[in-house]
């Protein structure tokens, strides 16, 4: 039996649609389609595990930063989980197959909320807290990083808006929890 997503996501699917067909209609000029698309591979992790692996060298007097950084990544990619696999909301070049180019493969059918965009918004507030000298940095990559979700037909900009929060979520519990 396939899971039936939420009613609330068929209205904004249709209120959504067309403007990720404007976006994706974008990602057929080669040159942009491929920054977004290397911009979505070093989001899937690299970028991240990089960061979180650098931790002992960024901030010496506070190595254990690495713990708290893959902890709070745990905790995101769990709850990520859970509700990806619950609510169940195609991705928007499976709703609209005709109408939403698809600019690079998805890893699995649904797409709410965006993963990407919840780590890298976490890790954009973590940097911003203990290493705001790398948000020149972090602060672009992670904008990119968000705006390849919805430029590649993966995700719909809500997807992108509730995976943001999420993310700026676990980033505010790490703070209190580890400071």
């Amino acid at each position: 039996m396939r899971p039936r997503p939420l009613a609330v996501f068929d209205r904004l699917d249709l209120w959504e649609w067309r403007f990720c067909q404007r976006i994706t209609l974008l990602s057929l000029y080669r040159p942009w389609r491929l920054l977004l698309q290397i911009a979505s591979r070093l989001g899937d992790w690299p970028v991240w595990v990089a960061l979180i692996a650098a931790q002992p060298w960024l901030q010496p007097q506070h190595s254990w930063r690495l713990v708290q950084y893959a902890a709070t990544a745990c905790l995101a990619i769990v709850a990520y989980r859970l509700l990806k696999t619950r609510l169940c909301r195609e991705r928007p070049f499976i709703t609209y197959r005709n109408g939403v180019h698809c600019g690079e493969p998805a890893r699995d059918r649904y797409s709410f909320p965006s993963g990407h965009t919840m780590h890298a918004v976490m890790f954009c507030v973590l940097v911003a807290a203990h290493t705001p000298w790398l948000l020149p940095i972090v602060l672009p990559l992670s904008l990119l990083i968000a705006v390849s979700r919805v430029g590649l037909g993966l995700h719909y900009t809500s997807d992108v808006v509730a995976g943001a929060a999420i993310g700026y979520g676990f980033a505010l519990l790490s703070l209190y929890v580890m400071g």
